[in-house]
């Protein structure tokens, strides 16, 4: 095939992802400098599409980015008025009083917003400054210098049939180029990943740890509605088979968010995190919650748990990453958005002192150590070996030390150091046979759905004719190998149905890949055992459209 001739536009900085991180950049970009030319390209139909989040944020990125906030009409209106947190059984909960809680737990001054308005609203933010924002524009390719540097990404490529040839209605999209580029992707973005592995930005970090979110939003009993009101839930139904827990937050309008976490380094790969959320709306304690109200939307996606000692360096040749695409979330506290602003506004400060010296392509001088020793460092710091104390030696003892740990490193003493967190999520993946296949209840309809069912309520849409987005390194692998070793995990650990084993008469199993329920979680990516999945971009606008995510 000939090679594309593409366009080329020409952008001061070239930010891709409009989420917290990317927005934050682009404000504060034009902040310093009204002058510069800043374009945000997004890959979701609208901004806010693509984002899924808690979400209880903690104001500390946008006070510092957009001071008057509140009088510019930011839609973060449920200021929390009460913390729960609960150890729960199967039949009952123990409350867990919240002084014994270290003081960063709190979520006094916090808010419970849904994180896709907050976006649409600091886009509106951004444009009336002057940034120009692109969504539908799924950035495909990155564009490299001719020192080896990024220059700038593809973007808006439309129309290959399914066998990646172009099709009839073929659009080869556009090269967008930066003095420097910034990858908000959130988690396991593809392109920065393709940068981590190019640079070998991870050469000095730990392994990257991740989780799967699963979020639904209800519309419950105004009766049973507490506005303000932030529980969080550990124990059953995972028991001692996985961490994770629950999140439950009443924001306003009698709707409430409720949430799972399931890590994803667990051993089983018989684990089916979708049915773990499922199975946990029966506990007593939620189900009377949710009894007599309705399921309006339902998302999931990836969270990255390794925290500070597996953030690679942030600063590549032009560029530099932002936000979850270098994983900023504070694990304890279930709050990585803060940190994403943080970000977005320490490397917008880093790219202005560049251009104004001249300079584009290089590394950003002060970017990564901004990062590491000012506020975000030292949120992640503070909670650094809960992580790997949950992951080695399970719940209680990431309650007890890990708690301890909080609470002197609070005062500044770090008695255990920094833990290493071990093997990948992938690699922690054991043999089928050492356990023993779990019984899940099927879904009543009422408190718990199908997955299809509730993939319906993530508003999910790629165009068919297009090719897969979802990539494998060898195709006789999730068969030869992943199915006989393994039991076929895709088809358990995917919150969307994506994959399935297909059986038929007289015939060998097929692996079936349904990439038009994908809805951008970026799990297969992270857990296969045999890191045979690449997650791509689809062709932009194709993917969830969430609603008050």
């Amino acid at each position: 095939m000939a090679e594309i001739e593409r366009e080329a536009m020409e952008y001061d900085v070239v930010i891709v992802g409009a989420g917290p991180a990317g927005l934050s950049a682009a404000i504060r970009l034009k902040q310093l400098d009204a002058d510069l030319n800043v374009v945000v390209l997004e890959k979701g139909s609208e901004v806010g599409a693509h984002i899924l989040s808690g979400a209880v944020l903690d104001p500390v990125g946008i006070n510092k980015l957009i001071p008057d906030w509140k009088d510019k009409g930011a839609p973060i209106n449920v200021p929390v008025k009460q913390d729960n947190f609960y150890m729960l059984g199967e039949a009952g909960q123990l409350r867990i009083p919240n002084f014994v809680m270290p003081p960063l737990m709190s979520n006094h001054g916090n808010y419970i917003v849904s994180m896709g308005n907050v976006c649409r609203w600091m886009a509106e933010q951004a444009e009336e400054m002057g940034v120009e924002i692109f969504p539908g524009m799924a950035c495909s390719e990155l564009v490299y210098g001719d020192n080896g540097e990024v220059k700038g990404v593809v973007a808006g490529e439309f129309g290959k049939n399914a066998d990646g040839t172009p099709g009839p209605s073929y659009e080869p999209g556009m090269e967008l180029h930066g003095k420097y580029v910034f990858l908000g992707e959130g988690v396991r973005g593809s392109l920065s990943k393709q940068v981590i592995a190019k640079y070998d930005l991870a050469a000095k970090s730990d392994v990257q740890k991740y989780g799967l979110g699963m979020k639904e939003i209800w519309e419950i009993d105004p009766e049973k509605h507490r506005e303000g009101t932030v529980t969080h839930t550990m124990g059953w139904p995972l028991g001692g088979n996985a961490g994770g827990g629950s999140f439950i937050y009443h924001l306003d309008n009698n709707q409430v968010y409720v949430g799972f976490v399931v890590h994803l380094n667990y051993k089983n790969p018989h684990i089916f995190p979708y049915m773990e959320f499922q199975r946990f709306k029966h506990h007593p304690m939620v189900a009377e919650l949710l009894k007599g109200g309705k399921r309006v939307a339902y998302g999931a996606r990836a969270i990255t748990e390794g925290g500070f000692q597996s953030m690679p360096q942030l600063e590549f040749p032009g560029g530099a990453l932002l936000g979850c695409a270098a994983g900023m979330v504070n694990v304890p506290r279930i709050k990585g958005n803060h940190n994403a602003m943080l970000s977005g506004i320490a490397a917008a400060e880093a790219a202005v002192d560049a251009i104004k010296a001249e300079r584009s392509g290089d590394l950003l001088d002060g970017y990564n150590a901004a990062v590491r020793k000012g506020e975000i460092g030292d949120d992640l710091k503070k909670v650094r070996n809960v992580k790997p104390l949950w992951s080695k030696y399970g719940l209680l003892a990431s309650l007890g030390i890990g708690g301890m740990d909080m609470w002197m490193n609070t005062f500044g003493i770090g008695f255990l150091g920094t833990l290493a967190h071990g093997k990948t999520d992938a690699a922690a993946t054991e043999d089928a046979d050492k356990h023993q296949k779990i019984d899940y209840p099927k879904p009543d309809g009422t408190l718990s759905f199908d997955r299809l069912t509730n993939v319906s309520f993530s508003f999910t849409n790629h165009e068919e004719s297009q090719p897969a987005h979802l990539h494998l390194a060898d195709p006789d692998v999730p068969v030869s190998v992943n199915l006989a070793k393994y039991a076929g995990p895709s088809a358990r650990y995917c919150p969307a149905g994506v994959y399935e084993f297909v059986e038929e008469e007289g015939k060998d199993t097929r692996f079936v890949i349904n990439f038009q329920n994908c809805v951008h979680c970026k799990t297969c990516d992270i857990k296969d055992p045999s890191q045979n999945i690449t997650w791509t971009v689809p062709q932009g606008g194709d993917g969830p459209n969430y609603p008050n995510m």
